[in-house]
């Protein structure tokens, strides 16, 4: 038994031929269930059903497009997802990222460079979206004024009110959690919730700390917690003085 034997993968792409190639390659690198669907509505009754650890996401479905399956997926459950896709205009590219996907892979591609990315995300996913504790910590859930963050359920509430994060959303603030008052590069930043550098990074960033602050701001353009420092980064203020 290896350690991704336990995890499960769900593929969502029309062409038979792609995901036939990567289930076997997944397979061949360990991952113990592959799941695979031809289009959206199927795509989302396995998702709903198996409870993947990570999916793999065409954005061009006969039934749909990929973009709107993300969003139904995430608000079932936040999962690690990412996008596999003939679209590799930097657009595209921007949207995939700025929904919180993970990754976006453009065919045509490494079969064995995707079980890579995949074997990363699935490594790193015990201390990232789906809000397991940080080794050595002892709190379950954090308050910061009226906001609260609660690590193992992977929830965060302003005033009571449950707040959607998206994975990439949460992951981002609980590394700014886990660094309060310290200025965090925009390197440092894409290290943590990408696992590298992400494609268009200070434009990725800067959208993701901006969805971020529309969720747990009292006022967005002027925030409390999440600082800006002009040149070096950001920096998170538990107190939000």
């Amino acid at each position: 038994m290896n350690e991704f034997s336990e995890c499960g993968v769900l593929i969502v792409d029309d062409e038979r031929e792609i995901a036939d190639l990567l289930s076997a390659v997944l397979r061949h690198e360990g991952i113990g269930k592959v799941y695979a669907a031809r289009d959206a509505a199927e795509g989302l009754a396995l998702f709903i059903g198996r409870r993947p650890d990570l999916v793999l996401l065409d954005i061009m479905l006969p039934d749909g497009d990929g973009y709107e399956l993300f969003a139904k997926m995430q608000a079932v459950r936040r999962t690690p997802i990412l996008f596999v896709s003939a679209k590799d205009e930097e657009v595209d590219r921007l949207l995939g990222f700025a929904l919180g996907a993970e990754d976006y892979v453009t065919k045509p591609f490494s079969a064995k460079e995707v079980a890579f990315r995949v074997k990363a995300r699935l490594r790193g996913r015990g201390a990232g979206a789906t809000g397991a504790r940080p080794a050595g910590s002892g709190a379950r859930s954090l308050a910061f004024g009226d906001l609260s963050v609660d690590l193992d359920a992977g929830e965060v509430r302003k005033g009571g009110e449950l707040r959607e994060l998206t994975a990439k959303e949460f992951k981002m603030l609980r590394y700014f959690i886990e660094h309060p008052k310290r200025v965090l590069s925009k390197e440092m930043i894409g290290e943590a919730v990408w696992g590298d550098t992400p494609f268009g990074a200070d434009n990725t960033i800067a959208v993701h700390i901006r969805k971020i602050r529309t969720k747990i701001e009292d006022d967005p353009s002027n925030p409390r917690f999440i600082r800006t420092v002009i040149g070096l980064g950001y920096k998170f203020l538990p107190d939000g003085s």
